[in-house]
């Protein structure tokens, strides 16, 4: 994919909940920012501008198509040495901290880019006939239709079950292994649809949304990859340093609120030991209790940020 045709196609990107992640990471000038998911770069714009000209900016992403966006980042905030470095943010991001890189801001934005939906050669959208890929880096080996193609119909089930909380996993990995080869995202999707009850089609969001969002992350290791990176980021930290993480579902979301709750409660003793024995001190505090959620407006302008969610964390 030509890089005009790419920027053509993602001209339109908007952050999400950039007025939120602007306030609560509060970037200052001098100050490190590390962007684990540079994307197209919209969050990277705002937060770079609130450094003036000072500090650092650490970029990190997988996709080799991040390229000319951050090139047209580095042309407008060469003053802040950005430097892209390329690979699965968790792997990266354990480096850094190896290596005694600190930082004031890490940011987090999970889920699929917008760059990777709005070209549909790389299969990551229902809506669109293509390839079954879904690979985030495509030099990656593992791809969705070699998930499709070669697992057993129980692993297939427990993949759909479990990253995609499918209520019809079952029938649906039964269905896939009957009509197997599978190789395009459209017959996946008739597949999917023939496995469903019919009220079920009709019901909420697209039939075939859940089992899509399980399969991307199954191939990505995106999960895997979060549990990874949320400790990597608070080593990273200074002292007051703030960790920023935007989900997109509740596996993601989870896997943050668990992380920030116990980071705040320190102690890991079983609740009916009279007295702390474990000696374990909080390590963060978390800014709000419930994750901040778009508005209607920031909805009606921005459909894809509908269930974005935002949580942020101050190291202690």
């Amino acid at each position: 994919m030509l890089p005009s045709v790419l920027q053509r196609r993602t001209s339109d990107h908007i952050p999400v909940l950039a007025d939120d992640v602007r306030r609560l990471v509060a970037v200052q000038p001098g100050e490190t920012v590390v962007d684990a998911t540079f994307g197209a770069g919209g969050h990277a714009a705002l937060l770079a501008a609130d450094q003036r000209g000072q500090g650092r900016y650490i970029a990190i992403d997988r996709d080799p198509t991040v390229q000319p966006y951050f090139e047209s980042f580095r042309r407008r905030f060469g003053s802040l040495q950005p430097r892209l470095l390329r690979g699965e943010f968790s792997n990266v991001l354990e480096g850094l901290a190896a290596n005694g890189v600190e930082a004031d801001v890490v940011l987090l934005d999970l889920g699929v880019s917008s760059m990777q939906l709005d070209i549909p050669e790389r299969g990551f959208s229902y809506a669109t006939d293509a390839p079954l890929d879904m690979r985030m880096d495509p030099s990656g080996a593992l791809t969705a239709a070699d998930l499709v193609n070669g697992e057993s119909e129980r692993e297939l089930a427990n993949v759909f079950r479990r990253y995609g909380e499918e209520r019809y996993a079952r029938q649906i990995a039964r269905a896939i292994v009957r009509r197997r080869p599978i190789e395009s995202t459209a017959e996946l999707v008739d597949v999917i649809k023939s496995a469903i009850p019919a009220p079920a089609r009709f019901g909420d969001g697209h039939p075939a949304k859940r089992v899509f969002q399980a399969l991307r992350i199954a191939v990505n290791d995106e999960l895997g990859a979060l549990e990874r990176a949320l400790p990597a980021s608070f080593e990273m930290l200074r002292p007051h340093g703030r960790l920023g993480v935007i989900s997109f579902h509740s596996l993601e979301d989870r896997i943050v609120k668990t992380f920030m709750r116990d980071g705040e409660r320190g102690c890991t003793c079983p609740p009916d030991f009279p007295v702390c024995v474990c000696g374990n001190e909080p390590i963060l505090r978390a800014v709000s209790r419930r994750p901040l959620r778009p508005t209607d407006e920031e909805v009606a302008h921005n459909p894809r940020a509908a269930s974005a969610r935002l949580r942020v964390a101050v190291k202690v």
